[in-house]
């Protein structure tokens, strides 16, 4: 039979197989698992059968706990169930497991194995997480390559409904979960044909029901526990039996054999690698090699890890082996060895002491760890481990890939070492997060797939950052299959996307001799080579590399595009490469354009098809001279002035040389300093605001809504610009405090991501040219060295005494310092402002406990971290631990706080007599409701520390060591509505209940924002998002109004586009609260599908059509006879559609399916107007009063 060849990932590999072979689907998003899920609930929305005809039940849950409670109880009703899930979310299923196991429970699991947060969180690939579940009773299966994740994906389930026993498969995440490779699609009657009625007959016959009613899951007692645990003995004992005779069923329908433990090598091969996961196809790549130059190597792939098969293992084991090298992409902390290594070695010394292992002396086997969070593991990687083997006592408990210069355990190898074939092409992009480099490359490489013979992969790097920050594409294609899962260092195709990475990154060091470099370019092909750094000049002489530029920005510019440039580049590339004959090339790019853009309208479509019109005419070659001539070269990534650790250790992070760092490098147990973003110069906007002081009225917006912090003010003496640059501009002070004072707005080009925001939110306008605002925004290039020197100035310049400003004010605000600068964050994002303006207010006493998510990404995330201090030292301290537990976490903070007060004032109490009575008062009666009462008991605590050091007691040192906690700390919870509302709601429900001093802020995107758009339950009605592709049916949840029944929480609703005034009030007043607060804010995000520029306006519109009414409870205000509830906006002004039909999750629905979208309209009109009337009647009801009772 002939099938279908696709291009697709490892994740939809394994979707695709689960899909259709399931009736019910449980499901929550993790990175990388998350795509699994979505193209499930998409077919399922598009109405796909299984390959029973019917649609499978696909349903999100509020956590990887509940998901698997779903699934257990979906499968003792007999229905066939699965999940996907990875790292902590396989880690929160694993009660579950355990029960659905000791059940002999028919299911599979599948898993894009990840990195567990320890001493840092890492989205990237290693098996860590499917080595902690190893005990559950899951059999585990594991698959190496994205054909591989098709076919074992069948291959456990039918094995599962035959031995009853549980299958967790897995695959690397990353590394094959998001690898696009050219695979061979099972057809529907390959599954068929693959699953046994009968078998799924008996799965529903052992359902719980009351028609014939039995018992399970029931306790028990000593007596009995173990003897019933031993009875599932025979299940596991005949499952790697099973397991093997469905592979070979695999085998007779589809033409493709596999083994549990399948061997490739020289069958006489003395020195072999045993290994599991994507690795293994490495290791296969180079074994080739080197026994085609004469070596004898082998490789020992695992796929059934558990249970694990001795006879299995050892009738594939070559007799001939003396040297055994075992690799585990997982690390286990004070264990012998990692767990495949030491099964290996129990496997072996049982078949040797049995007689199972026919040989005269037992070979040597050691260990390694390879690969940890996606750490790349190449064939030069595996030539220096067959090299150790060589050795009469090679190092056990190895690594390879890193240098270990603390332990010296690492291996050295040969980066030169390359075994890839000559006529195989190897591309690689550059690119910028959203600016569409990576989707147009997954475009390629299906075009490339699907539309010729050539097989092809493409993997995508990038940071967890995901936008803003750079992305690297890799695209390999040629006629024969390709096994080289692991980043290209040899590119005989470069191109540059971003001209401002071209002076950061050495981007030409992996371009081979006479590849092709394709540059974005501001400048025309005249001047282009006069604006290239040294360094690349030489080496597109040296290299003979052929140089082609466009000004790809300029024409997405002038078809409206704005900066996404992907459909031009993709373009250029299919010009230039010549895989697809030009024409071809071009028909085949509008046929994808159409499928991925077709459904956001005609107008974005046909933008597109003029692009790709306009790159072929755009595109030219330059002349190359024959000698360098610039006059500059590759930057320095961090400036002279950087401190130690971040020239020696972060500036290799930035420059994309992290692997080059030596374990020593690195803190003991994951402790970073603050205020390393200013350092990092990320230089990605194109334009950059310039102030115009003559049009300013000093309002302070622009500074407000700046997501980076970007822009400030400042006001100073006059004399202070003794020193200023001639560029530097400024402005008499319109303060009324500040009268004698100057006043400068200053940007920082080199962080600005030139979002426009700025521009956007400006009141004051041009009267000769209505067009241009006190902000406007310039081409940087021209201006870039005066704006830097203007910028370092305004830097030298200090800020304002606090106590003079009225903080309760915007135009005052812009005056405070922000402690949160230059995020990782998307241009334009609509939370940071929230957490910048948290930190000018209370930064210098803040503890954040920060829920897993985009604001941990952007708020703590290496290289480099943007909360900072002030001139005093102060800032700041920011940790995150999970993301279901965020809220607790953050009270522990608290209750250590409250812990280390009482006992700092027991002391005191103990040592009065020492330290004096004066003092001892002033300590213990402080008042600390004001910044003034704050500061002063500073500079008590500074007194009572000087007393301390004369006195030579324990107490006395005690004492020293709690000081601070005698100062008021702010304690800050931060998290999105996936946490808030989902995952983290139970915590945040007790911390509701206990009514402790912890402020909360809910940075409300709608959508789980970090791991791409997912539905939560803050998702507003009629909404589409992944994993409700067919528009949410159910209203948002009303979390205000829960909070607000406790009767005793602070709480608030904001949104700073609509009132910017407003959110300083909630925020001034819930800080100041005496318990417990919570700020719910509005914020736009990338992910509800429109230009973030617009995204102040939207939050109007949102406030304006009564979707987001802004709002405060503040139980205080019953102490004094007043309502507690202030309704901070009017009455609904605007019909709701106004506001929806302006972002695409709403416009989608409205195109795909217009009669579910205006039921669903009008259904959210409906609640708009009954959720608004019952606040308004909350707020005008009567205050209880005791007199009246």
């Amino acid at each position: 039979m002939k099938r279908p060849m696709v291009t697709i990932d490892g994740n939809e590999a394994a979707a695709y197989t689960a899909y259709h072979v399931n009736e019910v689907i449980s499901i929550y998003p993790i990175t990388p698992s998350s795509t699994m899920g979505e193209l499930s609930d998409q077919w399922a929305s598009e109405g796909e059968p299984n390959i029973w005809g019917t649609v499978p039940n696909v349903t999100e849950m509020q956590s990887e706990g509940g998901a698997s409670g779903a699934i257990h109880g979906s499968l003792q009703r007999g229905a066939l169930t699965t999940t996907f899930t990875a790292s902590q979310g396989l880690l929160l299923m694993i009660p579950n497991m355990y029960k659905i196991a000791g059940e002999l429970t028919s299911t599979v699991f599948h898993v894009s194995a990840r990195s567990l947060a320890t001493h840092a969180l890492s989205i990237f690939g290693d098996q860590t997480d499917i080595m902690a579940v190893r005990s559950t009773g899951f059999a585990l299966l594991a698959s190496n390559s994205v054909q591989e994740v098709m076919d074992l994906s069948l291959i456990a389930q039918t094995s599962t409904l035959k031995s009853r026993v549980p299958f967790l498969h897995f695959f690397d995440g990353f590394r094959t979960s998001a690898e696009t490779s050219k695979v061979e699609r099972l057809t529907l009657e390959d599954l068929k044909q693959m699953i046994d009625e009968e078998l799924v007959r008996k799965h529903r016959a052992r359902a719980l029901s009351p028609d014939n009613p039995i018992i399970r899951g029931t306790s028990h007692n000593p007596d009995t526990y173990f003897q019933a645990r031993e009875k599932v003995n025979p299940y596991y004992d005949a499952c790697p039996d099973l397991v093997q005779e469905a592979m070979d069923k695999f085998a007779k329908i589809v033409g493709r054999q596999y083994k549990l433990f399948q061997y490739e090598g020289a069958s006489d091969a003395e020195r072999i690698i045993i290994i599991m996961g994507s690795g293994a196809e490495t290791v296969e790549e180079t074994v080739n090699h080197l026994n085609k130059t004469g070596e004898k190597v082998g490789v020992l792939k695992v796929r059934l890890f558990r249970p694990f098969s001795l006879k299995h293992f050892i009738s594939v084991l070559p007799p001939s082996v003396k040297r055994i090298a075992v690799l585990d992409r997982s690390k286990e902390p004070g264990a012998l060895g990692e767990p495949l290594y030491l099964d290996v070695v129990s496997a072996i010394s049982s078949a040797f002491s049995n007689g199972m292992l026919k040989m005269d002396t037992m070979p040597n086997i050691v260990g390694g760890i390879y690969g940890l969070s996606s750490k790349e593991f190449k064939p030069s990687m595996v030539k220096a481990i067959f090299e150790e083997l060589k050795k009469d006592n090679p190092k056990n408990r190895f690594t390879v890939g890193i240098n270990d210069d603390v332990t010296n355990k690492s291996l050295d190898y040969d980066p030169n070492f390359f075994v890839e074939p000559k006529n195989r092409t190897r591309a690689v992009f550059f690119g910028l997060g959203a600016d569409g480099t990576v989707s147009a490359n997954k475009s390629s490489i299906k075009i490339i797939g699907e539309e010729t013979t050539n097989y092809a992969q493409g993997y995508f790097y990038y940071d967890s950052k995901k936008a803003g920050s750079l992305t690297i594409s890799h695209l390999r294609f040629g006629p024969d299959p390709i096994r080289s899962p692991y980043l290209i260092d040899r590119a005989n195709f470069v191109a540059c996307h971003q001209y401002s990475f071209l002076n950061k990154y050495d981007m030409l060091n992996i371009a081979e001799e006479n590849s092709i470099f394709l540059l974005n370019s501001p400048y025309p092909k005249e001047q282009v080579w006069d604006h290239l750094p040294r360094t690349v000049q030489q080496e597109i002489i040296d290299k003979k590399i052929r140089f082609y530029t466009i000004d790809a920005y300029d024409i997405a510019k002038e078809i409206g595009l704005g900066v996404r440039i992907n459909t031009i580049m993709q373009t250029c590339f299919f010009a230039l490469s010549n895989v697809i004959p030009k024409d071809e090339a071009i028909k085949s790019i509008k046929k994808f354009t159409e499928k991925t853009y077709g459904r956001k309208g005609e107008k974005i479509l046909k933008m597109n098809y003029e692009a790709i019109d306009k790159a072929i005419d755009n595109l030219y070659e330059v002349k190359v001279p024959e000698k360098a001539s610039s006059g500059f070269d590759l930057k320095d990534p961090i400036p002279e002035e950087a401190p130690d650790y971040v020239r020696t250790a972060i500036s290799k992070m930035i420059s994309y040389k992290g692997d080059e760092l030596p374990v020593s490098v690195f803190p003991d147990d994951g402790t970073y300093p603050t205020g390393t973003t200013k350092w990092e110069k990320r230089n990605i906007s194109l334009e950059v605001p310039v102030w115009d002081p003559e049009i300013c009225i000093q309002c302070g917006r622009c500074a407000f809504v700046c997501p980076h912090a970007v822009i400030r003010a400042k006001v100073y003496p006059k004399n202070a610009l003794k020193n200023a640059p001639v560029s530097f501009k400024h402005a008499e002070s319109k303060f009324s405090q500040f009268k004698d004072y100057l006043y400068t707005v200053q940007a920082s080009p080199e962080d600005c991501t030139g979002c426009t925001l700025c521009y956007e939110t400006c009141p004051s306008k041009n009267k000769t040219d209505p067009k241009l605002k006190a902000i406007n925004m310039k081409f940087k290039d021209p201006i870039l060295d005066v704006e830097k020197e203007n910028w370092n100035f305004f830097e030298s310049l200090p800020y304002i005494e606090r106590g003079k400003l009225n903080v309760s004010t915007v135009k005052d605000i812009q005056l405070l310092e922000p402690l949160f600068e230059f995020s990782g964050a998307c241009a334009g994002c609509g939370q940071t402002p929230y957490v910048k303006l948290m930190t000018q207010l209370f930064g210098d006493r803040a503890v954040i406990a920060n829920a897993t998510g985009c604001s941990s990404i952007y708020g703590g995330n290496l290289p480099t971290t943007p909360y900072t201090k002030n001139k005093d030292g102060r800032g700041p301290t920011w940790s995150n631990s999970l993301f279901e537990d965020t809220a607790e976490f953050g009270l522990g903070m608290r209750l250590a706080l409250d812990k280390q007060k009482e006992y700092a004032m027991e002391l005191i109490e103990k040592l009065k007599n020492d330290l004096g009575k004066e003092l001892v008062f002033e300590l213990k009666n402080a008042n600390q409701d004001s910044e003034a009462g704050i500061n002063k008991q500073r500079e008590m605590v500074k007194l009572l520390k000087a007393k301390l050091k004369s006195i030579q007691s324990s107490e006395a040192k005690n004492l020293i060591s709690l000081a601070d906690s005698l100062v008021k700390k702010s304690v800050w919870i931060l998290g999105g509505d996936g946490w808030a509302y989902d995952i983290g709601y139970g915590g945040l429900d007790h911390i509701f209940a206990l009514g402790k001093n912890v402020n909360i802020l809910v940075l409300d995107t709608e959508v789980y924002s970090n791991t791409g758009g997912q539905m939560s339950k803050s998702t507003p009605l009629g909404a589409v998002a992944k994993f409700a592709m067919g528009g949410k049916s159910t209203p948002k949840k009303d979390l205000a109004m829960m909070a607000m029944s406790y009767g005793n929480i602070y709480v608030a609703k904001v949104a700073f586009g609509a009132n910017n005034a407003q959110t300083v009030k909630a925020f001034l007043e819930a800080e100041a609260y005496e318990g417990t607060s919570i700020i719910i804010a509005y914020a736009h995000c990338i992910n509800q599908g429109y230009d973030l520029k617009h995204g102040p306006e939207q939050q109007k519109l949102a406030v304006q059509s009564g979707y987001w009414p802004l709002l405060r409870y503040n139980p205080n205000l019953e102490l004094e006879g007043k309502n507690p509830l202030q309704l901070d906006s009017g009455k609904p002004s605007i019909p709701l559609e106004k506001f929806v039909y302006n972002e695409t999750r709403f416009k989608i629905l409205l195109r795909s399916k217009p009669e579910v979208a205006k039921m669903l309209l009008e259904k959210a009109q409906k609640d708009i107007v009954k959720r608004w009337n019952f606040y308004k009647y909350w707020s005008d009801m009567p205050v209880y009063k005791e007199d009246e009772r």
